[in-house]
């Protein structure tokens, strides 16, 4: 299971503390301008060591490409790319060889394959996520051709969190902090907290938001391959998600039906509509043509720099004291991986609704042919 998606495929390879990352994406429509420069920024959004919110760990992410690509623009054969592990710290993991970390993937690992790779957690480290931001990147420069944008953000850190909706942010201010929430003074105040829990050696979760515009309707299928519950697998996908929820989500058991109901209404350009948007942008499973909007939540990172009480293989127990470099929130890197998953979804989906690839070539080009 390291293939995401039915028609546009991304297939990623590698391990924290080997070689590289990379991956193959097939069933990338022709035509996309790769515009190396954006990918490689999405890259840098993700990539460790970008701010003191973040582990320490120096990597410069380059992504080199390999095949599908003639003259800038993908040719429609499978995209082969890799990103090369440059700053591995192997030595800080050796004496976890034989030792189950608490919350980790360790145990679970070991009783299914017998074998782990203890270094960095091998293919369960959040480094596996470069591969889903590049796809992710060319997804997005797909959906661009189309009107289609996917924005995300952090909305929650601990107890800190935004209480307006989505339409009242100014998506221009996310870049601008490093723990990546539109709200500048709430941005400060999450900023604060994890750099204190970090002095404690601790780590915090929170919430991730994301907004996808431009969506036409009628994308997903009615009963199994519902557009929310592919975002929600997208999502929980994701190393340290632990929820999901779209639209009002768990907001709406509180609320009455005649509360919540969407109602439909032509608009001034003679299309359909609905007056509110408390569906999320999906309804019957299908998109409805509003603005999709869901939410993540993200355990707090289970690599403490404490000293937790665990045991080794053999069931003995063992005092950890964990040495590396490590991230006390995973909520400002994840931002970045959340709109790759969600791109991917979209555009997914989009090809599988359409079945033409004609919106992504030029039409001269289709002339010329």
């Amino acid at each position: 299971m390291n293939t995401f998606g039915l028609i546009f495929r991304l297939t990623s390879f590698g391990e924290s503390h080997g070689g590289a990352i990379g991956g193959v994406i097939d069933g990338c429509p022709a035509g996309i301008l790769l515009d190396t420069d954006f990918i490689q920024s999405e890259l840098n959004r993700r990539r460790p060591g970008q701010s003191d919110l973040t582990t320490s760990r120096k990597e410069p992410d380059e992504v080199k490409f390999l095949s599908g690509i003639y003259e800038g623009k993908t040719t429609g054969t499978p995209v082969g790319f890799i990103v090369h592990n440059t700053n591995q710290h192997s030595s800080d993991y050796e004496d976890l060889k034989n030792v189950f970390r608490p919350s980790h993937a360790d145990y679970t690992y070991q009783s299914k394959y017998g074998v782990r790779e203890h270094r960095g957690g091998g293919r369960s480290s959040a480094r596996e996520s470069i591969s889903r931001v590049v796809g992710g990147a060319i997804a997005k420069l797909a959906l661009k051709k189309i009107g289609i944008s996917v924005v995300a953000y952090t909305s929650q850190v601990g107890t800190i969190q935004l209480n307006r909706p989505y339409s009242e942010l100014n998506f221009n201010n996310i870049e601008k902090t490093p723990v990546r929430c539109p709200d500048l003074d709430r941005a400060n105040q999450m900023i604060e907290l994890i750099q204190r829990v970090k002095s404690e050696g601790d780590t915090i979760g929170g919430v991730i938001s994301c907004v996808c515009k431009g969506i036409p309707p009628g994308l997903g299928e009615p009963v199994f391959g519902k557009l929310h519950a592919a975002l929600g697998s997208a999502m929980l996908s994701i190393n340290a998600a632990k929820g999901f929820d779209y639209g009002m989500g768990f907001a709406e058991i509180h609320k009455k039906g005649s509360e919540t109901n969407d109602l439909f209404y032509r608009k001034a350009n003679g299309k359909i509509g609905t007056k509110t948007n408390h569906s999320g942008g999906i309804q019957g499973g299908i998109s409805n043509g509003e603005d999709i909007y869901f939410r993540v939540a993200f355990k707090p990172v289970a690599t403490l720099l404490k000293k937790q009480i665990t045991v080794n293989n053999l069931g003995e127990e063992f005092i950890l004291e964990v040495k590396g470099r490590h991230d006390p929130c995973v909520l400002p890197r994840a931002v970045p991986i959340v709109e790759a998953m969600a791109a991917m979804t979209i555009l997914d989906y989009y090809l599988i609704n359409d079945g033409k690839l004609h919106p992504f070539i030029d039409k001269q080009s289709k002339n010329n042919c």
